[in-house]
Parts: C-alpha cells; structure tokens; sequence
C-alpha cells in the first residue's frame, strides 16, 4: 500500500494557522486528529471525555487543562496525555494556542459533561 498525503483543504503551502479535523486517515493508521490553532485567549472547548486516550503537542502558546481534579498549566515544547475516560478541558493563554490533538481511534467519540 502507498504512503498517504493530506494536504489543507484551504490550499496553503505550510503549516502554520492551520485548524482542520481528520477522521478516519487512510493507510490504517486507527487515530483521528484535530489540528487547533487560534491567537485568542479563553477559547477551548468545555468538560468532556472520550473513551480512548487523547494526546495533546503543543507547538506555540500556552494553555491551562483541567484533567480530572488536575489543572495543568501547560506550553509550548510540551506533550500531554489524558487518559482514556478522564473529563478534561482547557483553557487557552494570552498568546494563543497551537496543538495537535491525536485521538486513539479512528473517529472522534465524545461525552459531553458541561
């Protein structure tokens, strides 16, 4: 089987500002992926949990996550992982935010607790 390209839908040769979603990635590759990326502050989504883990790499701002009872003020040059059924949030800084969410499983399932 060849290797598989995804390019952006909005034709931009690079990588940056790019927010974007992927389920089911060719290939088998058995994760799905959001691409966040905003220069607001206070933006993220609120308390929910998937049934599989979901891992976060932060590649510019700041962000601060509930996990459970935890809150974790995390940055740039950091990789978080939360584990399979544990409620999260998170709360973007004042520099913005840009992460790749990679969810293990194909498709996103989410339970919404708030």
């Amino acid at each position: 089987m060849p290797a598989s390209v995804i390019d952006r839908r909005d034709g931009r040769p690079d990588g940056e500002n790019w927010t974007e979603n992927f389920e089911e990635l060719p290939g088998g590759a058995g994760i799905s992926i959001i691409l966040e990326s905003t220069s607001e502050a206070g933006a993220g989504p609120r308390l929910h949990r998937h049934p599989y883990a979901e891992t976060f790499v932060i590649r510019r701002g700041s962000a601060v996550f509930t996990i459970g009872t935890d809150e974790i003020a995390a940055r740039a040059g950091q990789v978080l992982v939360v584990p399979a059924g544990t409620p999260h949030k998170f709360t973007t800084g004042p520099d913005g935010y840009e992460a790749v969410h990679i969810h293990a499983g194909p498709r996103f399932v989410t339970e919404w607790l708030e």
